[in-house]
């Protein structure tokens, strides 16, 4: 099949650099950037292709631009936004060292509450989803896909869009974490006690206990998740 991906435009270039050079460091955060000149050498780059990546960090919180005054690295961690949070996912390699603990946190708060909003809308949907579930194959690739799956047809049953939204800003994470998460047998055991779980609550028409259960497995996989890291 014919690679139809287009190469990326200089300014699209230029800008991925930036921003690998400010989360692994090389222009730490609440430093100044070099002279606009000085840069585009460095970069290689023309100096109107170097000031429209400029611009589009400005705009996402990545850098803060003053006229007359030298460029400074945003606390983007502090200073930031959303569009900032889905575009760090995309430089896996250059994460910082909590950030896939801290994100599992924010899982522990919301899928409990999507759960349960899926639960008490669409049970039947719901029901359906889980039986599907029963036999995934064991393998981490399998239990990768059925589990971002999960989360995601909860987060559209829930009926509110926003959840759906988060989520899918983090879909490529999700993948690279589920690969090293699902790689021990004893997450994809924990995993499968999950769906059972909550199908039972599900069957039973009890949303609460579905968001109870939730909770709890989102609790655990926290640890779970330190231990798998670990031994990647």
């Amino acid at each position: 099949m014919n690679d139809w991906t287009s190469p990326l435009r200089p300014a699209d270039l230029t800008e991925s650099r930036l921003i690998e050079a400010i989360l692994d460091g090389t222009f730490p955060v609440n430093s100044l950037l070099p002279p606009e000149r000085e840069l585009a050498e460095m970069l290689g780059v023309t100096r109107p292709t170097l000031r429209e990546a400029l611009q589009r960090l400005s705009r996402d919180g990545w850098i803060e631009i003053h006229h007359g005054k030298s460029t400074r690295v945003r606390d983007y961690l502090r200073e930031g936004n959303l569009l900032i949070l889905g575009t760090i996912t995309r430089y896996q390699k250059n994460l910082p060292a909590d950030f896939v603990p801290n994100l599992l946190q924010i899982r522990l708060l919301i899928a409990p509450e999507y759960t349960r909003l899926a639960t008490q809308h669409s049970p039947s949907e719901v029901i359906r989803l889980l039986e599907s579930m029963q036999g995934t194959p064991d393998t981490a690739e399998d239990f990768t896909r059925v589990d971002l799956e999960l989360h995601y047809r909860l987060t559209i049953l829930s009926k509110n869009p926003i959840f759906t939204l988060i989520l899918n800003g983090f879909g490529d994470l999700y993948r690279s974490m589920g690969l090293i998460y699902f790689s021990l047998s004893q997450n994809r055991d924990h995993s499968r006690s999950f769906y059972k779980k909550l199908l039972s609550a599900v069957l039973s028409n009890d949303a609460f206990l579905a968001e109870q259960v939730t909770r709890q497995v989102m609790r655990d996989s926290i640890q779970l998740w330190n231990q798998a890291s670990s031994t990647s």
